[in-house]
Order: C-alpha cells, then sequence, then structure tokens
C-alpha cells in the first residue's frame, strides 16, 4: 500500500470499529434489561442471560458492520476536507476514485463477513436463542429454586425454602410437599438440606438434616410420623418436551437453504416467505458496496462549513433504506408484490439517489448534492437562536 492508501486506512479504521463497538453495546444495553427481567421472571440462573445475548449479537452485527463502514469511511473523509488535506489531494491530480480504493477495500472485506454472518452465522444463533426462550418457560434450564416462595417440581412436588447460603449449597428452613401416583403424600420440614447428584440424570437427591416426615396414605388409621437426623429424598424432574428442529422459521435458515426452498414444491406462500428473506439478505449486503459513495457525497462538507447535518443524514438515510427492506420483504411474504420486485426496486432508487450525490460533489465544480438542506438548516438555526429568551436579555443589556 502507498502512504497515502495506509494513511486514509488508519483515519477509516478508528471511527469504523468505534462505531462497530459502539452500536453492538448500545443494542445489548436495550436488550439486557429485558432480558433480566424475563429470566428472573422465568426463575432461571443469570448465566443464561449471557448466552442469550451471544446468541443475539450476530443479528446486532448485521445492522451494525454497514453503519460502521459508512461512518468510517464518512468522517475520514470529513477530516480531509475540514482539514483542507482534500483540497491538496485534489489538486495533485488525486480523484475521488482514487481516493475511494481504501474505502472499497475495507467495503469488500465487511461484506464477505457480513454475508457470513447473516447467511450462516446469524441463522444459527436465532434457533439457539429461541431455545433458551423455551427452555426457560418450560423450565428445563433447572430453574432456581426462590427463596421464601412455594416452588413447584413438576405436578407432585412443591418446595419452600426459607434461607440459602454459600451459592445454594447450604438451605435452611425447608418444607417439602410431595404426593406419589398411588394416591401418598409426604410432608417433611427440615432444618438444613442440599442438593446432590445421582447416576440417574433424571432424579436428584434432597438430603436433609434434622426435621420431621409425615407419610400419610388412605388406608392409614393415623399418619405415620419420623423425625431423623439425615434423610435422602430422591426427587423425579420433571420431563420437558423437546424444542423443534431449526427451520421453524425464515430467520433460521442458511442462504442456501433459502433458495432452495424458494423453489421447492411447496405452497406458493412458503415459496414467497423464504423468496423475500433471502433477497432481503441479498439487498442488505449488496447496498454496502453504495455505502462509501454515500459517505463521500455527505462527508465533504460546502466550503467555509462545519455543518455536521450529512453525519445525520447518513444515519437516517442507512436507517430508513433497512426500514424499507423490512417492509418490502414483509409485503413479499405476503404475496402481494413479488419478492424480486418488492426488494430490488427500493435498491435501485437508493443506488440511484446515492449515484448522482456523488457524481454531484465528484464531478460538478462546486456541487454539494445537500447544499439547499445545508442553507436551510442553517438559517433555521440562526432564526431559532435570534429569538432565544438568554439571547434577547443580552441585547437589552448591552
Amino acid at each position: 500500500m502507498k502512504s497515502i492508501d495506509r494513511y486514509m486506512a488508519r483515519l477509516i479504521a478508528l471511527p469504523l470499529f468505534s462505531t462497530l463497538f459502539i452500536a453492538a453495546m448500545l443494542l445489548i444495553l436495550d436488550r439486557i434489561r429485558r432480558l433480566f427481567d424475563f429470566v428472573a421472571t422465568q426463575g432461571g440462573p443469570v448465566s443464561v442471560v449471557w448466552k442469550m445475548l451471544a446468541n443475539l449479537l450476530p443479528e446486532y452485527l448485521g445492522l451494525g458492520i454497514p453503519i460502521g463502514l459508512m461512518l468510517g469511511v464518512l468522517l475520514a473523509f470529513r477530516r480531509i476536507a475540514t482539514s483542507s488535506e482534500l483540497d491538496v489531494m485534489r489538486g495533485v491530480g488525486m480523484s475521488y476514485a482514487r481516493l475511494l480504493r481504501v474505502p472499497y477495500m475495507y467495503a469488500i472485506v465487511l461484506a464477505a463477513a457480513n454475508i457470513a454472518i447473516v447467511g450462516y452465522v446469524q441463522p444459527i444463533a436465532r434457533y439457539n436463542y429461541e431455545k433458551l426462550r423455551f427452555e426457560l418457560r418450560t423450565g428445563a434450564l433447572g430453574a432456581s429454586v426462590k427463596v421464601g416462595e412455594f416452588t413447584h417440581l413438576g405436578d407432585r412436588m412443591t418446595m419452600r425454602i426459607e434461607g440459602s447460603r454459600d451459592k445454594g449449597r447450604k438451605l435452611s428452613g425447608i418444607f417439602v410437599h410431595a404426593q406419589t401416583p398411588k394416591g401418598d403424600w409426604v410432608g417433611v420440614t427440615a432444618e438444613g438440606g442440599q442438593f446432590l447428584a445421582t447416576d440417574d440424570p433424571n432424579v436428584i437427591i434432597f438430603r436433609l438434616t434434622n426435621g420431621t416426615l409425615i407419610h400419610n396414605r388412605a388406608d392409614f388409621a393415623t399418619p405415620r410420623t419420623l423425625s431423623f437426623s439425615s434423610h435422602d429424598l430422591p426427587i423425579d424432574l420433571p420431563k420437558f418436551e423437546s424444542f423443534r428442529t431449526r427451520g421453524g422459521k425464515n430467520l433460521e435458515y442458511t442462504l442456501p437453504q433459502l433458495a432452495k426452498l424458494g423453489h421447492a414444491s411447496g405452497t406458493e406462500a412458503q415459496r414467497d416467505s423464504s423468496r423475500a428473506e433471502f433477497h432481503f439478505r441479498l439487498a442488505e449486503v449488496v447496498s454496502m458496496f453504495l455505502l462509501p459513495l454515500l459517505a463521500v457525497a455527505l462527508g465533504v462538507p460546502p466550503k467555509r462549513s462545519s455543518s455536521a447535518l450529512g453525519v445525520f443524514l447518513s444515519i437516517v438515510m442507512v436507517v430508513t433504506y433497512h426500514k424499507v427492506n423490512q417492509y418490502a420483504a414483509s409485503v413479499g411474504e405476503r404475496g402481494a408484490i413479488d419478492p424480486l420486485i418488492a426488494l430490488w426496486v427500493p435498491f435501485l432508487v437508493f443506488a440511484g439517489l446515492i449515484v448522482w450525490m456523488y457524481y454531484t460533489v465528484a464531478y460538478v465544480p462546486g456541487g454539494q448534492p445537500i447544499g439547499a438542506l445545508e442553507r436551510f438548516f442553517s438559517k433555521t438555526w440562526k432564526l431559532i437562536v435570534r429569538y432565544l429568551p438568554g439571547r434577547n436579555r443580552r441585547k437589552v443589556a448591552a
């Protein structure tokens, strides 16, 4: 790489990876509270929250990578434009096409990474996330016994624990009520206890200390009572239904599977649904090759201007295009419009707008695609500042 290429690579790298990291963290922070609430409500272990977040990360990267690429290139060009370095480069004969060499190197690498994520990693991660949600709801993850509350283990056993120490290995104030298939019931109270594993994965031992056991049956004249210093109570773990196989939703299919389903001999609705998801993912990845052009068009401000309107507008355009694609995919899934038309017509419109904006900046002398917007927001801001209460008081004081 030549020195100018290395320089551009450094300028792009920091905002690109910083944006990617910040976007992922913001999306995770938005979801983490709801996940903690959900896991706590279902009584599951806290460690499952991190597993669920790890399975959501590929979905966040699918949107974060394009935004990171665009902002990395945009902020790099904005820096060299506001510091007049761009004028020097242009003066020695460097075209915008030459300066875009490094941004397109980034675009190719990140597009390859993105298609691997949305095409292969994200479907599997999405399935694992849904599986964890299912296991939490059914209790298959081994819901924790809540202190001070009645916990139901299956349909025949109820338990209450008054105290828990040493991360649940030492329990105190124990009450257990269990029923057998024959109609017997057993009530146990004990000062302490702990759970022990057995060779059978479907059975655990609850070892109780210093307590009383009451056993009653219909043919007993009076319930039998037993005081003990140590007693092992076997507990049959409830059996849970198995989670469905992967592919219950289009989000869980890889790109080759979607392509195959789109031409399979199923119903027309199934084919439309698979084709819509297939074209949605492809359109999202292909649009990344337009982002360097958009970044140049919005990153180079007008002369004698330091406005950051282009940064704001670039994010709005990318997010809006993403939402339009989501809506187009839903329309294609319903069969109202052919998925090929529903997804690629917005892409062509988006591409045409970006190419026009880039051409205006690169080949029209003094061209500025958002010059009118710059002037409008500049005048609006001056009008707002003019009528601010504090500004009027300062004028009167002067």
